[in-house]
């Protein structure tokens, strides 16, 4: 190469970032040389689920932090009404007043300032599949006999399918289970998990269960993030591409006795840390919790709906 001949620098095209780098949203993939777009490992979709419930969990703290309706009242007495409520709602046997209940979750839910779609998503994903699936069967009349109003097939000239009252039966549990659902939702999401661990502890709840479940919640993201850093070191350390198969089922069954051993000996270490520092089991607060006059009047109006609640569903079967 001669003196005046310079090297070529490379297209401006190749030194680009692609641009399926920079776009936010959903993460994808680009396309093979088949044609075809690649599919992410069973270990990487399930730390990308890990990585979704670390951000459901900082959501819900910043919506416990709201100045809302529920986030101004006291832990206790939020925890003694749900009790209350979900007694009551337990008992209920008309589906017009466990409908006339949910829909004042819903209003307790916007004056505490929360997203109403994120609240009835976390409701109606998961109550259909279980719920639904274990009432259905009590919806045909092979199971349960009764007026059939859709039918289905007929067996030895006897018409079959849906009844009514299998249909009433289905739709006062999933009711049942859908409303439950919704309270424990606005307790959970408008109490920090701090304040409603002490608050279990001073309503009764025996010490060495609130101090299991406290270390429980912790030790969950402590977990994720050990597998996590363990799967981004083997991933750095990866230069060809990661087969999704026979590797990433040998990486698992390698990783999991290096986890647990790494969890027992931080659990050995947290916990003599802890009792170094005074901890007997117990929860406490920087700010010692005291019942205002909100926290006495929203238990008085809980009390109310409760009385309400029974007495309608009382009527009703009359």
């Amino acid at each position: 190469m001669s003196a005046g001949t310079t090297t070529s620098e490379p297209s401006g095209a190749a030194t680009q970032t692609p641009a399926w780098l920079l776009t936010g949203g959903p993460r994808t993939y680009p396309l093979g040389r088949s044609g075809v777009r690649r599919r992410r490992s069973f270990v990487e979709a399930t730390l990308t689920g890990g990585a979704g419930l670390l951000r459901q969990v900082m959501f819900g703290q910043d919506l416990a932090a709201a100045g809302g309706l529920l986030q101004r009242l006291d832990a206790r007495v939020k925890l003694a009404a749900l009790i209350v409520l979900l007694v009551a709602t337990g008992l209920v046997h008309h589906v017009g007043v466990l409908a006339v209940v949910y829909v004042g979750t819903l209003a307790a839910s916007a004056a505490s300032r929360l997203p109403l779609r994120a609240v009835v998503a976390r409701v109606w994903l998961f109550v259909p599949v279980f719920t639904g699936v274990v009432m259905l069967p009590a919806t045909l009349s092979v199971v349960l006999p009764g007026d059939v109003v859709v039918p289905l097939w007929s067996w030895h000239g006897t018409t079959q399918g849906l009844t009514d009252q299998g249909l009433t039966s289905a739709a006062l549990v999933v009711t049942r289970v859908a409303t439950s659902i919704s309270l424990v939702l606005l307790v959970t999401l408008t109490t920090p998990w701090t304040r409603l661990l002490a608050a279990l502890r001073m309503l009764g709840v025996p010490r060495m269960f609130v101090m299991i479940v406290g270390m429980a919640y912790r030790f969950v993201f402590v977990l994720l993030g050990t597998v996590t850093a363990m799967y981004e070191a083997r991933s750095a350390r990866t230069v060809t591409a990661q087969a999704h198969d026979q590797s990433g089922r040998a990486f698992l069954a390698a990783s999991v006795g290096t986890l647990f051993g790494a969890a027992h000996h931080l659990s050995e270490e947290v916990h003599q840390a802890m009792v170094a520092r005074g901890y007997r089991g117990e929860t406490y607060l920087l700010d010692a919790p005291r019942l205002s006059a909100a926290d006495i009047a929203a238990a008085c109006v809980v009390l109310a709906v409760a009385a309400a609640v029974t007495v309608g569903d009382v009527l009703l079967g009359r």
